[in-house]
């Protein structure tokens, strides 16, 4: 990875700042993308103190607001000329309430896939400068578990913060099958990857019942270095360069669910997207 550039949402904890590390491990140029500056160079001190590698950046945005992102996004084109790998890894899971962020948007389906439907969309053009680059999304396994239902994608109706994240994790496959189609031919590359349950600040916001039952299971959940191994491998092994539109696990390309490979419902999720992040008139 030496010469390379990556940036990697939500790299202040968890899967992000592990596949941080890694990278950084093996010599290439980090920028994190966060919500919290004193976070975010929390980390940045020791991502640098357990990779040995100074070449460390930050860019501060609030993935649940589209201004941030447009905003973070003309930082990052202004300060950096490359962009070899971008990793879209930052994700929320609402427990208790269903919330809307400041563009009216459901929280999770805004973070989990409109922001990297965005991010990617404003910094394409640079990593087709770069090819051949890789574009790197953290889905999830619960994807398995939903549909969408394109006159609820909001999740209005009888909220279930599991069914929203697992709607989000859905359309970031939606998301990995569709980009891949339409980078054909360009040198840039797009996989999504399950990392396996792992224990990271996702369930900060259980309720407190739910808290014990994961301290419970806490010694079954991977470590952030695990779940962060086949996003590494995504971002950097020569193995898997060229490849694309597909989605892995433990560093194997598996099938995902029989519904993620609807072509049609992909493309529609797509214009709907389009249509969500566009900036308002007026």
């Amino acid at each position: 990875m030496q010469g390379k550039t990556c940036l990697i949402t939500g790299a202040n904890a968890g899967i992000g700042k592990a596949a941080a590390i890694g990278l950084a491990r093996q010599g290439a140029r980090i920028v994190l993308l966060c919500r919290d500056e004193t976070r975010g160079r929390a980390a940045m001190n020791e991502i640098e103190r357990r990779s040995g590698n100074g070449s460390l950046h930050l860019l501060i945005a609030d993935l649940a607001s589209q201004a941030q992102i447009r905003k973070a996004a003309d930082e990052y084109l202004q300060r950096f000329d490359r962009l070899d790998v971008l990793m879209n890894n930052a994700a929320v899971l609402a427990w208790r309430e269903r919330r809307l962020n400041e563009d009216g948007l459901e929280m999770t389906f805004a973070v989990n896939h409109l922001a990297p439907f965005l991010l990617t969309g404003l910094l394409l053009e640079r990593l087709k400068e770069c090819a051949p680059a890789r574009i790197v999304t953290v889905a999830s396994g619960a994807h398995r578990k939903a549909e969408l239902d394109f006159d609820d994608l909001q999740n209005e109706r009888d909220y279930s913060p599991f069914e929203a994240y697992s709607r989000s994790k859905l359309a970031n496959v939606y998301f990995t099958y569709e980009l891949a189609r339409r980078l054909e031919g360009t040198g840039v590359t797009a996989n999504c990857l399950h990392p396996g349950v792992v224990s990271t600040a996702l369930f900060r916001e259980l309720t407190p019942w739910l808290r014990m039952l994961l301290w419970l299971g806490r010694p079954f959940l991977l470590k952030p270095e695990a779940g962060a191994d086949t996003a590494v491998y995504l971002a950097g092994a020569p193995e898997v360069a060229g490849v694309t539109g597909k989605y892995f696990e433990k560093r194997d390309p598996i099938r995902s669910s029989p519904v993620s490979y609807d072509g049609n419902a992909a493309r529609r999720l797509w214009e709907l997207s389009e249509a969500l992040t566009k900036p308002s008139k007026g």
